[in-house]
């Protein structure tokens, strides 16, 4: 009964011990989501803006032969950015961005495409290598705060293989996760390159297009422009996944804190009954003795 109680007690310190780390993993999510979501709030004006100015350009041009919006012919190959975190502790954060990406490269697949995969995070870069798929780069260290000039260099990887002669891709798909609030964190899938242009005759959400004049030409300054603007999206899509990251992180330390509460309230439960049974069997025991002693000592007399 002792040895039983002594173990109830040393589990009850475990789960204390570990309640107490994630509480602080909540705790330290919490205050930096916070932060992440002033990162993503601004950097929507320039990220909006430089939107606008691209669809002017495309929009007002009678025609535009770029190769960052001309469909190609025959694709045969597709790069595809992922991003990840570099920590754990995030529920299913990366298993639901990874599932999504390993359903784009099945449907490359089915189209002939073969992938080149390009993965942001420590947990993606793992998780490729434990089941030996291959990499064409890897990025980790920013998953929770990412810089513009993570997304430059990320950009400048993905930009040079689209636009190579030999041994390039002729599309760019980006694999990531929405932040849509607190509570809902979407896994996504978009097409950075080429550019998927749609005609609409909706008005745009933002108010007509700025009137720009473009020189020397369209295609110059799409060439300074789109470069820019890819890297815009990968940035504005790092701090997105990094919200979202920091946000399951927090629902996922909360969640197990919770549950540490509980086991702790069932293993207190547990120990008590131990113990009132380890009181109930000294109390028994010391009757008895005193029952035995008294017969001896009626029968001496």
């Amino acid at each position: 009964m002792a040895a039983q109680l002594r173990e109830v007690r040393g589990r009850i310190r475990a789960v204390q011990s570990i309640a107490k780390i994630t509480r602080a993993q909540e705790l330290i999510a919490s205050s930096r989501i916070v932060r992440a979501q002033q990162r993503m709030r601004a950097a929507q004006p320039y990220a909006r803006e430089l939107t606008r100015a691209v669809e002017a350009l495309i929009s007002r041009s009678a025609s535009v032969n770029h190769p960052f919006t001309t469909e190609p012919a025959h694709p045969s190959r597709a790069a595809v950015l992922i991003l990840t975190s570099d920590q754990g502790f995030a529920g299913a954060y990366n298993a639901n961005v990874l599932r999504e990406s390993a359903r784009l490269r099945q449907a490359l697949g089915e189209r002939g495409i073969e992938s080149a995969i390009y993965v942001a995070g420590r947990k993606g870069i793992s998780w490729h290598r434990f089941r030996e798929l291959d990499m064409a780069a890897t990025w980790s260290g920013f998953s929770a705060a990412p810089a513009y000039a993570n997304a430059q260099e990320i950009t400048g990887a993905l930009l040079e293989a689209f636009t190579a002669d030999d041994g390039g891709v002729d599309e760019v798909y980006l694999a990531a996760t929405d932040f849509v609030s607190m509570l809902t964190q979407r896994p996504s899938v978009t097409r950075l390159l080429p550019l998927q242009i749609e005609e609409t005759e909706e008005p745009s959400p933002h108010g007509p297009l700025p009137q720009y004049e473009f020189e020397p030409s369209p295609e110059v300054v799409l060439d300074a422009l789109l470069p820019q603007y890819v890297a815009s999206r990968i940035y504005y899509a790092m701090l997105e996944a990094a919200a979202s990251e920091l946000a399951s992180r927090r629902r996922a330390m909360k969640a197990a804190t919770d549950n540490a509460n509980d086991l702790i309230e069932t293993l207190t439960r547990e120990a008590n009954n131990a113990r009132q049974a380890e009181i109930t069997q000294e109390i028994s025991e010391i009757v008895g003795g005193a029952n035995a002693l008294a017969a001896a000592h009626a029968m001496s007399e």
